[in-house]
Formats: structure tokens, sequence, C-alpha cells
């Protein structure tokens, strides 16, 4: 098989690395595959990065500050070199021992994408509660055919992130953005661990975070390559609506009636035609910006301090 990039942000998890680093380390020792190992430390303010500075083989992308999960998994993603990139969560609660055979059912079905499915989920009521609120709103809105998408544990053809980037909480839709594409998703069952050390980092904010990032990946599948027909069709029903009451006041004028007492309709008519143009000029300024989005390089929003390489001789700085 082609060599294999297993991408795992961490973030104050000084009590997971060693021993998730030695799970990943043994399963690919077993299978006999071509690896590297890459945790990024996404500002951890524990013995993360001390600890992880033991750990060989392993290449360690410091960030500067905590910029989040999804910007973690980006740096992460665009600093593997081999073929086949594997995701997964540093809290362990993701199994290593399922990579070979999620390796197999992408090979074996002519997949893109794998992605982990935790039916068996062992978390907190409410936080199984939320994720299933959330997959439920998922599957009204982004459509990507999967059960659970915010399980990191996924195996990706390198090939699918070229030219994409990711931002705000858009690590859980990548199937999503990628399906948009037209890559080829599939799904399987893996095994859910309870945690054992350390502390969750999802709250009430990530959740809210996440639903907004859902819309937008809702937007960037329907629109995103022609925004006029959302604001422009938008534009052109209030113009409607507005020549729908201009016809009104017109009716009213003639009938002969005051219009001192019946000037909501004139109104109505301003209002409807004055939004219904602004939405269509919207329209076609978004159409002139996405062409240019999308012939232009974007910042990245998020920035790296130092990539060590960890090997048995020791560490060294790799940062170009």
């Amino acid at each position: 098989m082609n060599g294999l990039s297993v991408v795992v942000p961490v973030y104050n998890e000084e009590g997971n690395v060693a021993e998730l680093h030695k799970e990943i380390l043994d399963v690919c020792k077993e299978n006999n595959y071509q690896f590297e190992i890459i945790f990024i430390d996404d500002g951890s303010k524990d013995k993360t990065v001390e600890i992880c500075k033991t750990l060989a083989p392993l290449k360690l992308i410091q960030m500067r500050r905590n910029f989040g999960q999804t910007a973690a998994m980006d740096a992460g993603i665009k600093a593997a070199q081999y073929d086949y990139i594997v995701t997964m969560d540093g809290d362990r609660q993701n199994d290593p021992a399922d990579i070979p055979k999620m390796i197999k059912y992408l090979e074996d079905n002519n997949l893109d994408v794998v992605s982990g499915w935790r039916k068996n989920r062992k978390d907190t009521l409410m936080k199984r509660f939320t994720s299933r609120g959330a997959n439920f709103l998922r599957g009204l809105i982004v459509h990507d055919g999967i059960h659970d998408s915010g399980c990191s544990l996924k195996v990706y053809k390198k090939e699918c992130f070229e030219g994409l980037n990711l931002y705000g909480e858009q690590h859980r839709f990548i199937p999503a953005l990628l399906k948009i594409k037209g890559f080829t998703v599939g799904e399987i069952v893996v095994n859910h661990r309870a945690r054992t050390a350390g502390v969750t980092k999802y709250n009430w904010k990530r959740t809210i975070k996440g639903f907004v990032d859902m819309i937008s990946v809702w937007f960037w599948n329907k629109f995103a390559s022609r925004p006029l027909h959302l604001l422009g069709g938008a534009g052109l029903g209030f113009i409607g609506l507005g020549f729908i009451c201009g016809i009104w006041s017109l009716c009213l004028f003639i009938s002969g009636r005051k219009m001192s007492n019946n000037i909501f309709p004139p109104l109505l008519t301003i209002f409807f035609v004055i939004i219904g143009v602004l939405l269509f000029v919207f329209g076609l300024m978004s159409e002139i910006m996405m062409k240019t989005y999308y012939g232009t390089h974007i910042d990245s929003p998020y920035s790296i301090k130092d990539v060590v390489e960890i090997t048995d001789e020791g560490a060294r700085s790799i940062k170009k």
C-alpha cells in the first residue's frame, strides 16, 4: 500500500500523548506501513510539548497559540508527505487499531475518504445528545451521507486536500466539502473509548461555531460558484413584491381615494424595490468576489512557531 501520515491535533493532553503515540507506532509496525506520525500542539499550557519531544519517531508542529482544532488539523495535513492521511483526536478515544480496516475498506471500495462512525459512543449523556442533534441538523442541511461527521478518525487520499483550506470548525465537515468537489466518501463503524485522562475541550461555544460552519458548508454547496442565484433571485423576488404593491397603490389612486390616508402601499413599493435592487447588486458583487477568490491565494489563519522532527538520534527543528 501507499505510505501513511497519521495527523493528530493535541491540546493539553499530557496524560494521553505518550500512550497514543505508542499505540499508533505499534499499529504501523505490525502492518509494515511506511509511515510518519505528526502531532500538532495547539498552544498547550501543560507538559504536552515536553512529553512529545521524548517520543520517536515523531514530527511535532508547534502553533504559536491556541488556534483551534481545525487550524491544527489543517497545519498537520499540509505537512503530511504520504499518499494516505489518517486524522484522529489526541484524547485516545479514537482507537488506532481501527486504521488497518479503514484503509482496507477504502482500497476495496475504491473510495477517496473513509469516515469513522462511533456507533457505540462512550461519552456523557449530554455530549451524546448534543452530537445526535448536530448530526440530525447536518443530515437535513449538508447531506454528506454519513452518520457521524464529528468523528475525527478518518482516512483520506492526500489528493483530497489539494487547494483545500480549513477554517472555523470545518474539520467536522471535511467529507461534505470533499463530496462537493466530487470525491467519493464511505463510512465504517469504529471503536470508541472512554476518556481516561485530561478533560474534554468541547463546550457550547464550539457547538454554536459548528452550526454556523454547517450553514457555511450548505451555502458553499449550493451557491459558492454562483452567489447571484441566491442574492439575485431574492432581489428579483423583492422587486416583484414592489411591483405588486405599486399596482395596489395605482388602483387606490385611480379609485379616487386620498393617498394621505393610504400611504402604506406606496411606502411598501419603495421599500421592496430598494431592497430588491440592493440584493441584486450584492449578488453581482459577490459573483465578482468569488471569481477573485478562486484566482488568488488565501492567507493562512494561523501561525506555526516551530516544526521539530524527533528521531532516536534526537530532535531537530525543520521549520522552513
